[in-house]
């Protein structure tokens, strides 16, 4: 039986009342927090920075958080976001100038190290880097606003990464980002996803955060 992790991304939060939103989703059942970080560069929109992460940390939320850059360049962030408390931080690799150079300062601020590929992004990029990664965070729908259409292709993207790391022996987690919802979960699994990113299905329910996610976990084990 497989199980799929759970990551929520604030990005649908109200964040009006961030840190209540996480401790209510938290004690709903989610097991990851995703933070996404855009920068009106990279992508055509703006969220937050490293002080935002501090505060979710000062209000008190211990749970794993996982920092999504989805900025460019990448290595002037890294630092601040493992001040400020991040456990992973995932960047997408065409964002900086040497993509092993940023693994390792990730590594050094003693951070676990994730790789985001949007929906063109080759599978090349994975090259000689594997050994060093802990996630691969696999995008469903193009970087830069929630609330998109998961993409089909997406399926099979999933599958034949997850083929490539099925033969590394170190454990690499797939995680699935966008336009995740419960008719699309169960399939998403069985292509191979360890972790699902899931904001607006979450947080812009009309159910509340204990009825959906146990309703999403009823869909994530697998036989």
């Amino acid at each position: 039986m497989t199980k799929c992790l759970i990551a929520a991304s604030i990005l649908s939060a109200n964040f009006a009342c961030l840190g209540q939103e996480i401790n209510d989703v938290i004690h709903a059942g989610a097991d990851i927090i995703h933070f996404d970080v855009m920068d009106n560069h990279y992508v055509p929109n703006i969220t937050i920075g490293p002080t935002v992460l501090k505060a979710i940390r000062d209000y008190g939320i211990n749970s794993i958080i996982d920092v999504h850059l989805m900025t460019k360049p990448v290595d002037n962030l890294i630092i601040p976001f493992a001040q400020a408390g991040a456990d992973y931080i995932t960047f997408h690799p065409e964002n900086t100038y040497h993509v092993d150079r940023s693994i390792n300062l990730i590594k050094q601020c003693g951070c676990k190290v994730g790789l985001a590929l949007t929906p063109t992004t080759p599978l090349s990029y994975l090259d000689y880097v594997l050994e060093k990664i802990d996630i691969i965070l696999i995008m469903a729908v193009n970087p830069g606003y929630a609330g998109q259409t998961f993409l089909p292709v997406i399926y099979n993207k999933i599958q034949n990464i997850n083929n490539i790391v099925k033969k590394q022996t170190n454990k690499i987690l797939l995680s699935v980002d966008g336009g995740i919802n419960i008719n699309n979960i169960s399939k998403i699994v069985i292509c191979g996803a360890n972790i699902l990113v899931i904001g607006s299905f979450i947080f812009n329910n009309t159910m509340p955060y204990i009825q959906t996610i146990k309703y999403i976990k009823k869909k994530i084990f697998i036989k």
